[in-house]
């Protein structure tokens, strides 16, 4: 479904247009050099046209959503950098049905589950502490502790730059695999503008899906408990692995997982002793984080000021002044000796911007 747009226009009157701008700032990492220009808006008509006015002039676009999932290189990015910051969530609810929530792409993501939890919407609790903004959810396919979004997911409305229309794609033609949709895979084309989630009303969560999660809330896996308690229970897990942010905490200046979970083709390639679960489509799904202590890597881990996390091999961190080619020397360290173990690639899982492994 698209609707066709008029021609391209200069970036709206609330758009804020900056030069040279450093885009560590913009990121949770804290690294990144500087963008030729940065565009901020705060409208969904003033994203659209500072895509639209860039295309038009063939200069190359990096969308920037909270930051949490993007490493940008030492030497910044030579063209526009758009930040996102529209705001907005229009709720249909009822008895029946549920809720129908449609949430801008610069809504802050935590606070969406909030609301979620005190509205009394089902589904999204598992997601506590996730930082970012809404918008990229279905970029990534954002999941935690059992769950992902395209369990909720209804439609994304998007901007499409091939098609220059608006479009809304719905959740069977996104594409969602772990951690991957068709809009990470075609990043060039969709910029999202709006998620629609449809969530079940009541105050239990949805089905404990996590084996440490049911742990610690103490119910079976499978078993539904209180969405404020499970909320809770997510957030002390996130915060012991140094997962959810805190500006003194450099454990948690970090891409959050910098590496995705191996898919493999059958159990015989998990290595002796690693966690396994097995996948719908006859794969099976190992721990990045156990291949990762097992070939060897030491939480603390360093290469100059980048470091594995003293909480959580997954996270890569800056400990105050890291760089780019720090942080990528690190993670290419970590990517061979898993390799070298156990003959396991593992996949990054940040966007990588102007620089690469």
């Amino acid at each position: 479904m698209s609707t066709p747009q008029p021609p391209a226009a200069p970036a709206g009157d609330t758009a804020t247009v900056s030069s040279d701008v450093r885009l560590a700032d913009f990121t949770t990492l804290r690294i990144g050099g500087p963008a030729d220009r940065l565009v901020e808006v705060t409208t969904e008509p003033d994203l659209i046209d500072a895509i639209r006015e860039a295309d038009a002039a063939a200069q190359p676009v990096l969308l920037l959503s909270g930051g949490s999932n993007v490493v940008i290189g030492d030497e910044g990015f030579r063209g526009t950098a758009i930040k996102i910051a529209t705001r907005g969530i229009r709720v249909d609810a009822d008895a029946c049905s549920g809720a129908m929530i449609h949430v801008a792409a610069g809504e802050d993501w935590d606070a969406v589950v909030q609301r979620a939890i005190a509205e009394e919407w089902v589904g999204l609790e598992s997601m506590s502490g996730i930082p970012g903004l809404a918008g990229s959810t279905p970029v990534q396919n954002v999941g935690a502790y059992g769950h992902e979004v395209a369990e909720t997911i209804a439609s994304v409305r998007v901007w499409d730059r091939v098609d220059n229309a608006v479009r809304t794609i719905f959740a069977a033609d996104c594409g969602f695999t772990y951690r991957n949709s068709r809009f990470k895979a075609d990043p060039a084309r969709y910029a999202v503008l709006e998620v629609a989630f449809q969530l079940p009303l009541g105050d239990l969560s949805a089905p404990i899906g996590y084996a440490e999660l049911a742990r610690v809330l103490g119910v079976e896996p499978g078993s539904r408990a209180p969405m404020t308690e499970v909320r809770e229970a997510v957030l002390g897990l996130r915060r012991s692995k140094g997962m959810v942010l805190d500006e003194a905490d450099h454990d948690t200046w970090s891409a959050g997982s910098f590496f995705t979970n191996p898919l493999l083709d059958t159990p015989a390639e998990v290595p002796a002793g690693a966690p396994q679960w097995p996948q719908p489509d006859g794969r099976v799904k190992t721990s990045a984080a156990w291949l990762i202590e097992h070939a060897g890597v030491a939480k603390g881990y360093s290469i100059g000021n980048a470091a594995v996390s003293s909480k959580h091999t997954l996270a890569l961190t800056n400990r105050g002044d890291a760089t780019a080619k720090e942080l990528l020397a690190l993670a290419t360290h970590v990517r061979t000796q898993v390799h070298q173990a156990f003959n396991i690639t593992l996949i990054n899982e940040p966007v990588l911007v102007n620089c690469s492994l």
